[in-house]
């Protein structure tokens, strides 16, 4: 599965360095947990886990250039995306330590032509993803013309300050880059140094952070790994970024050696007091109680239950993931220089589990068909939406309407796993038995679902002759002229749209589902018994007709 590839795709190729003092047991597993999630291709990453100042693991893997064929070493340097946010939090936060400024003060004391709205938009509004500005980079203009381009920060700004806001400050959570855009031109104001200087001078240079540095395209920085992309099933070189749009929100290079030198500052308090970093590290709370997940500049979570501070950097390139657990004091980072990588933090959350003796680790059981079935319904949560419940041909499977299905696999009564996942589902019932909802619990946040009102229909699939099958294949054409394509390999149909194809599976004479996501296809026929059009049951319904040729 895509979400599987991990530190770019070539373990077979990849050149593993490794160092005095780690036990062989961690090494194992550690390298089974990797070897299980890359292929045989590939750009490469680094890898490092330390446990009370003590390295367990350290490797690098894949290559740091592949038209040069160099392999890649652990020291090597790599964009680390937002993960920078920290750096930019604990500026903000080192300001206010010294008296220069405070967390409640609104933007424009400093930024005096900054457009509220008519609301008061705080310093802590902007450290945790809750004060409603828009988020510069989903905003349509920022498009490839304009990511060649270098900004000034005060460009930056005027390039968003004028978007409407998503919700007033305080009363909701999306993540913004434009908001830590803002901590950073305000570092500047108060300090009266460039971004690049202060953290530079303030962090970087006193903690000995030698391999760290703020992006700059042309600069020769000796070890500095190149990023890629994988298009067509093909690597190309990344595409252009003009480092000055990160900015304070993702500009920052550094490696996993300086990465835990750095966090064993912080937690020393070497660079905050303990009471802003435990400010920095807890959850914020919105206006009407709810948790956010997120600090500042940090998100907060759990490993098997112990509590933990984290962050994932996702910019042209690259994909790295941080996680820090203050209790045991293991750090873990992973970085890949293909940001085809998907999802850093499973792996190094298991990584972190095994360090814990806790490993992630279900045994399935059996269930009747019943069974399976008591757990079918759509459930609400109040701030979460809907999620479905279905048990189609012998799968429980939970999706959002219209989205992708995840198999749940069941390991203890009432309690489920999600396949290739680190988040369980476990079922609460009233006095009567009766399930009334089920908690979801991974590494972020528990949510809670509600049972709600509605049916779900068992889809068990039938056979259809080869011969009926062929009635289907085609291409069907829709109002606004996309196609869909009907195909036919083996004994099986799909259904296409460009290079995505999906299985479905017939459940009456005319009606398909499809096996990976929430969509099902009605064939509709003509008075002569052909195939003349196709319904689409998806978030909404869409029809298309058949192409016949002459």
């Amino acid at each position: 599965m895509k979400t599987l590839l991990i530190l770019s795709l070539c373990l077979f190729h990849a050149i593993f360095m490794s160092i005095n003092g780690f036990g062989q047991n961690y090494e194992g597993a550690i390298d089974a947990i990797l070897r299980a999630q890359l292929s045989t291709e590939s750009p490469g990453g680094t890898a490092l886990v330390v446990k009370d100042g003590k390295v367990l693991y350290k490797k690098a893997f894949g290559k740091a250039d592949l038209e040069l064929e160099v392999a890649m070493k652990p020291d090597h340097i790599f964009r680390i995306g937002s993960i920078t946010k920290q750096f930019t939090a604990s500026a903000i936060l080192k300001l206010a330590e010294e008296g220069r400024l405070s967390l409640s003060d609104t933007i424009t004391r400093f930024i005096k032509d900054y457009p509220m709205n008519g609301h008061a938009i705080t310093i802590e509004h902007l450290l945790t993803h809750t004060s409603g500005v828009k988020n510069y980079t989903s905003l349509g203009k920022f498009n490839m013309e304009v990511r060649r381009k270098d900004f000034t920060s005060g460009e930056l700004i005027d390039f968003f300050k004028n978007e409407p806001m998503d919700f007033p400050p305080g009363t909701d959570y999306r993540y913004s880059n434009s908001g830590y855009v803002l901590l950073g031109y305000i570092i500047e104001l108060v300090s009266g140094k460039t971004y690049a200087e202060y953290i530079r001078e303030n962090f970087f240079k006193p903690l000995g952070m030698e391999k760290s540095f703020y992006d700059n395209t042309s600069a020769i920085i000796p070890g500095r790994v190149s990023g890629y992309q994988r298009r067509n099933d093909h690597f190309e070189n990344s595409d252009y970024l003009s480092m000055t749009l990160p900015y304070s929100s993702g500009s920052i290079l550094s490696n996993i050696e300086d990465l835990f030198v750095w966090y064993d500052a912080l937690m020393n308090n070497q660079v905050l007091n303990r009471e802003s970093l435990e400010k920095a590290h807890t959850s914020y709370k919105l206006s009407d109680g709810r948790l956010t997940g997120y600090g500042y500049g940090w998100e907060s979570g759990n490993v098997q239950g112990s509590p933990t501070i984290k962050h994932v950097g996702r910019i042209n390139g690259f994909v790295t993931y941080c996680v820090y657990l203050p209790m045991e004091k293991i750090f873990v980072a992973i970085f890949s220089n293909c940001d085809c990588t998907d999802n850093l933090e499973n792996p190094a959350s298991r990584m972190a589990a095994i360090v814990l003796n806790k490993p992630y680790q279900w045994n399935a059981i059996g269930l009747t068909v019943k069974e399976f079935e008591s757990y079918q319904a759509v459930y609400e949560s109040a701030y979460e939406g809907q999620k479905i419940i279905g048990f189609e041909d012998g799968r429980l499977l939970y999706f959002s309407k219209g989205g992708s299905k995840t198999q749940l696999v069941p390991f203890e009564k009432d309690k489920f796993f999600i396949e290739n996942s680190l988040t369980t589902l476990e079922f609460n019932r009233d006095s009567k038995g009766s399930i009334i909802s089920f908690t979801s619990k991974s590494t972020g946040l528990s949510v809670t679902w509600n049972r709600a009102t509605g049916e779900i229909k068992t889809l068990k699939s039938i056979k259809v002759s080869e011969q009926e099958l062929e009635k289907f294949v085609g291409n069907y054409q829709f109002s606004n002229g996309s196609l869909f394509t009907i195909v036919k390999e083996g004994k099986k149909l799909y259904g296409q749209v460009g290079q995505d194809k999906k299985e479905i599976l017939p459940h009456a004479k005319n009606e398909f589902f499809a096996k990976e996501i929430d969509a099902k296809i009605i064939f509709n026929f003509d008075k002569s018994g052909r195939v003349s059009s196709l319904t689409k049951v998806q978030s909404g319904k869409m029809n298309a007709k058949k192409i016949i040729r002459n």
